[in-house]
């Protein structure tokens, strides 16, 4: 999908070839992976937070260092472990002998990007502390209230195969990722192009511009919120939403804030495609990045359960 994007409402003054750069800085960091790229930015835009499953050695650490690079915001990194603790995440207080006060020292949440990397090592206490930071941007550390970043943005990063010492996130945590993606193994003539990159061959298709500012994001999130959502599309989320609540192997349904969230992303993918309304086509588009990370379906069943909910409701014409 390569279309221009054209902001809709009042925000036409946005520089829609900011996005158009964004796109080509995030395929050009992460080659092969359109598709991918697409979601990201879906998720990037609706103003949620993202959950990367994959092996390691795929590119995201590759993505989210793009990634905030090209939105010209700070980039932070967490190594989660078993023995981190909240406080490494938010930050905290400690006291200056010179002015016989605490001084505050912000963690890595305080962050336009934030990579927390293999989060299911954390203990359920130190991911408890991104929740906060996650759903309401902001962070209290003893008893004071600090605001992130408006545009903040979470890449969180999990490893399918290893779960030995892991402690899985709980689901009231999994619903404030807006998607679950993975990214997979590239083409051959994606990793050939890999390579002669690493050898210092070429460098085709790498963007290394800021294409946007914080600013201009945040700005780019809100235009997300003007696209048109008709009745007849709010309609069919609702019955889609209804219907995962019956469906026999799913044990938990869509809660309404994940129906929030499904719009909104449903949104900016219009937005992406350069359109001021949302079609049924862009809710059945990001369906299984957004279900997945929420319904509590393994691998195996994922696939065939989306099919089955998405084929129980009529689209509407």
């Amino acid at each position: 999908m390569q279309s221009t994007v054209q902001p809709p409402g009042d925000l036409e003054a946005v520089d829609s070839r900011a996005v158009c750069e964004l796109r080509a800085t995030l395929n050009g960091a992460l080659r092969g992976k359109s598709a991918v790229v697409e979601h990201v930015l879906a998720c990037l835009l609706a103003g949620g937070h993202l959950l990367l499953e994959d092996l390691p050695g795929l590119g995201k650490t590759t993505l989210a260092k793009a990634l905030a690079r090209a939105v010209g915001g700070r980039f932070a990194r967490v190594q989660c472990t078993p023995d981190l603790l909240p406080g490494d995440v938010t930050g905290f207080s400690v006291f200056n002998q010179k002015t016989r006060e605490f001084d505050f020292l912000p963690g890595p949440v305080f962050a336009d990007v934030l990579l927390a990397d293999e989060v299911n090592r954390a203990t359920p206490r130190t991911q408890s502390a991104l929740l906060e930071a996650m759903a309401e941007r902001q962070a209290t550390i003893d008893n004071v209230r600090h605001e992130l970043s408006p545009s903040f943005f979470v890449i969180a990063t999990q490893n399918p195969v290893e779960h030995q010492g892991t402690y899985p996130l709980p689901e009231a945590q999994l619903d404030r990722f807006a998607m679950k993606l993975s990214i997979g193994y590239p083409g051959r003539d994606d990793e050939m192009d890999m390579l002669a990159d690493a050898s210092g061959i070429t460098r085709n298709g790498r963007v290394d511009n800021t294409a946007l500012t914080p600013e201009k994001l945040h700005a780019l999130q809100q235009a997300v919120a003007s696209v048109v959502v008709g009745p007849a599309v709010r309609a069919y989320l609702v019955d889609l939403g209804r219907a995962t609540r019956t469906h026999a192997r799913v044990t938990l349904g869509l809660s309404p804030r994940g129906l929030l969230t499904w719009q909104r992303v449903a949104q900016a993918r219009a937005f992406l495609a350069g359109r001021p309304f949302a079609t049924p086509d862009d809710v059945q588009e990001i369906a299984g990045p957004v279900l997945s990370v929420r319904l509590g379906l393994d691998a195996e069943s994922a696939s065939t359960t989306l099919s089955e909910i998405l084929a129980a409701v009529a689209v509407p014409v």
